[in-house]
C-alpha cells in the first residue's frame, strides 16, 4: 500500500507546472469566486478573448509560488485557472489535466486566449500558458520567476511546444 501511495505522490508531482517539486494544495477561494471540486464545466463557452488577456496581463510581475493559485504568487496552472475563473470558465488544476479539455488546435490556428501547452520537467504538458497574440504568451514560468510574457518562436519555448487548446468560444464586445 505505501509502495503504491509514493507511486501516486511521484506521478502527480511529476505532472504538475516547471520546476514543481510539491504536492498542489486545494485551491483557496477569493471575495466573490467560490471553489468547486466538481468536474470542470464552461469549456468552450463564449468569452472575450481579449478580456481574459487584459486579465492576465494585469498579474504581470506577480512571484511564482509552487502550488500558487491566487494573485499573491502562481504556478502556471493556478495561473491560468485563476485567469479564467475570473470569466466563469472552470479549468482542472494541473496542467497535464488542462491539456486534456477544450479543443486541440494545430499551431497556425492559435488565437488570443487559447492555453499552450509545453513538455519542460516531465513528458507530456507539464507547463501552461495563455496566449495573448501574435506568437506572444503569458505565464508563471518558475520558482525564479514571475507572470511574464514570452515569445513562443524563442529557441527555448519552440523546442519544447507540445500543444494548444481552445477551451472557449471567441465572442465580440457587443455581440448578441
Amino acid at each position: 500500500m505505501k509502495r503504491v501511495l509514493s507511486s501516486v505522490v511521484a506521478a502527480l508531482t511529476a505532472t504538475g507546472c516547471a520546476a514543481h517539486h510539491g504536492t498542489v494544495p486545494a485551491p483557496f477561494p477569493t471575495v466573490g469566486n467560490t471553489v468547486s471540486t466538481s468536474r470542470p464545466t464552461g469549456l468552450l463557452r463564449p468569452v472575450d478573448p481579449y478580456a481574459v488577456s487584459s486579465t492576465a496581463r494585469d498579474l504581470r510581475g506577480v512571484p511564482y509560488v509552487d502550488g500558487g493559485t491566487t494573485p499573491a504568487g502562481f504556478d502556471c496552472s493556478g495561473f491560468t485557472r485563476y485567469i479564467f475563473e475570473q470569466h466563469g470558465v472552470e479549468l482542472p488544476r494541473l496542467a497535464a489535466d488542462q491539456y486534456r479539455v477544450g479543443k486541440p488546435l494545430d499551431p497556425d490556428d492559435i488565437e488570443t486566449g487559447d492555453l499552450l501547452f509545453f513538455t519542460t520537467v516531465a513528458p507530456g504538458a507539464s507547463h501552461v500558458a495563455l496566449s495573448i497574440g501574435g506568437d506572444e504568451f503569458i505565464h508563471a514560468p518558475s520558482e525564479r520567476g514571475q507572470v511574464r510574457v514570452e515569445r513562443l518562436n524563442s529557441s527555448y519555448w519552440s523546442q519544447r511546444f507540445l500543444g494548444a487548446r481552445r477551451v472557449i468560444d471567441s465572442v465580440q464586445v457587443g455581440a448578441p
